[in-house]
């Protein structure tokens, strides 16, 4: 199915909706973007499994990055698209094929625009981190991704996410001594041990620390909780899984010293982490991004692949028409006017005064 990138993005949008992508079958959808692009002769376009990159090269003083991810959650019986009233319903409206067409748009429309634009369209962010397509062009191709400023068409609602948190997961374990539940004392009740651990989940007050002017709320929360050996034993062992969502004021070590702190006196591993990133508003492409747009700026309380941009040392916000409540849900939609909205702000950026090569 072919997508005329030249059409209303609304239309756009609920043609590429209607492209099943499910994360790890992205490939007709893959295949069709590609060909699009490769239609447009001001851009150079390759493609690296079921991600596809085409950039500009106009020599412009400043370049950015404009990224989407091309895959969705299972679908939920929320296909094909439909239209109803302002809404566009179905799988991925939302999360994210709304600003997947908005960027193809923008890729179509705007030839000459005043910074050079790599726009990166991957698979497999809905699913495991190995597979994620902008994380494998990044340790691949790492020159693909280079940019003095990049914006994620993650669901925002139509206002700025700057950054993004960072996530950890830590098993916290309490140990004791098994024995005949019959006879208690002669044991030590690890699951019992466990309640400290809890109450200082419990004691907890989120840290709200301010980076770059946006504030960041802290999160940790106890997730899983495991323990027990059998109906009539005391359990020697419990296990508590948290998880901490930290702002951009702390590298992943400093996260990792902090819960290891917090929970001291138990022994604590680290089975999952991935690092915060700044919102780099200061930087002369993000500062014309957000005056040109006239919205609101907040701190984007989650993680997102704007944190690979970051480690690539380019600075990131996320920006979209989505709702982000609404991602994964069975009765997934986004506001058309808001695709629309997106579109035009995006557009009135790029076509702003020309950057030039210092």
């Amino acid at each position: 199915m072919g997508l005329d990138l030249f059409s209303d993005v609304v239309e756009l949008t609920a043609a590429i909706v209607d492209i099943e992508s499910v994360s790890g079958a992205e490939g007709a959808l893959a295949d069709a973007v590609e060909e699009a692009l490769r239609a447009l002769p001001h851009l150079a376009v390759e493609r690296a499994g079921d991600t596809v990159v085409a950039r500009t090269r106009l020599g412009r003083g400043e370049r950015v990055v404009l990224a989407g991810h091309l895959d969705t959650v299972p679908l939920n019986g929320n296909l094909p698209s439909r239209r109803d009233g302002g809404r566009l319903y179905g799988c991925g409206t939302t999360d994210m094929k709304s600003g997947v067409a908005v960027a193809l748009r923008l890729a179509a429309t705007v030839p000459e625009p005043n910074r050079d634009i790599t726009y990166v369209f991957y698979e497999c962010e809905e699913i495991e981190a190995e597979r994620n397509g902008l994380r494998k062009l990044a340790a691949a191709r790492p020159e693909l991704l280079a940019g003095d400023f990049a914006v994620l068409m993650e669901p925002t609602g139509a206002q700025i996410e700057g950054g993004c948190q960072g996530t950890m997961r830590a098993e916290v374990r309490a140990t004791g001594e098994r024995a005949h539940s019959a006879r208690a004392w002669m044991g030590s009740n690890a699951i019992h041990t466990a309640g400290r651990i809890l109450d200082v989940l419990r004691a907890y007050e989120p840290a709200r620390p301010v980076v770059d002017g946006l504030e960041y709320r802290e999160g940790l929360n106890a997730v899983f909780i495991s323990g027990g050996v059998a109906g009539n034993v005391i359990p020697d062992e419990c296990v508590v899984t948290v998880n901490y969502r930290f702002a951009p004021d702390k590298s992943v070590a400093e996260a990792e010293a902090y819960v290891r702190e917090i929970f001291t006196g138990f022994e604590v591993t680290v089975t999952d982490a991935a690092s915060a990133a700044r919102p780099g508003l200061t930087h002369p492409a993000a500062a014309a991004f957000v005056a040109s747009s006239g919205v609101e700026v907040r701190a984007k309380l989650g993680w997102t692949d704007v944190a690979r941009f970051a480690e690539l040392g380019v600075p990131a916000v996320n920006y979209g028409p989505g709702e982000p409540t609404l991602a994964h849900t069975k009765d997934e939609y986004v506001e058309t006017a808001l695709i629309t909205e997106c579109e035009e702000r995006m557009r009135t950026w790029l076509a702003g005064p020309t950057t030039v090569a210092t």
